[in-house]
């Protein structure tokens, strides 16, 4: 395989956008943002519904987003599909994913480093939430889980990964972890994952 294009989707109140490429230029990935309002042309590896705020979350986080053109004309089953944070909201409003993602149980908004179990190792990645309490609706793959509870998600999933679909949801910002601006470096081993999942 030669260089990597990523393709990065923006949605009106999208805000990890930037982190996202940042990372991607890290990884030696070509970025590139597809906006919500365009369809999804060929020629990515691997697309990426960052985290933030879409539609200002005026409905429910995600809810407004999955309508968009970008989200209906997502390549399922074709090309590796990332959402992290509002991304793993939109992928499951849309009913890509299986489960649904609600308030915290503290029903508060949850900004903090938490250490998460992945491929057998603790690694430590940033959140910042407010509805990021997974509750899930039939058997899923998990892609990580918090190493203690966070949010009050069912059996403590912080992302899951459908493998037939090619389709990972998660709520942690790996991409705000990867090259110690945030004195986090943990991200690079999940984006890496990715890699070895393209």
């Amino acid at each position: 395989m030669g260089k990597i294009k990523a393709g990065i989707i923006v949605f009106l109140g999208t805000n990890c956008e930037k982190d996202t490429r940042l990372a991607c230029d890290y990884m030696g990935w070509d970025g590139e943002y597809i906006f919500q309002d365009e369809k999804i042309k060929s020629g990515y590896d691997i697309i990426f519904l960052p985290g933030g705020f879409s539609y200002g979350d005026y409905v429910s986080s995600g809810r407004l987003a999955k309508l968009t053109p970008a989200v209906k004309s997502l390549p399922i089953g074709e090309k590796l599909i990332v959402g992290i944070c509002n991304g793993f909201q939109i992928l499951c409003e849309a009913g890509i994913l299986p489960g649904a993602l609600t308030h915290n149980s503290n029903m508060k908004f949850i900004s903090k480093n938490v250490n998460l179990e992945f491929n057998n190792n603790i690694i430590k990645l940033p959140v910042a939430h407010h509805q990021g309490n997974y509750l899930k609706t039939e058997n899923v793959e998990v892609f990580m889980r918090y190493s203690e509870d966070v949010n009050g998600s069912d059996e403590r999933i912080a992302g899951i990964i459908d493998k037939k679909n090619k389709v990972i949801g998660m709520m942690p910002h790996p991409e705000r972890a990867i090259n110690g601006l945030t004195g986090l470096y943990d991200g690079k081993i999940v984006f890496k994952e990715f890699e070895n999942l393209l």
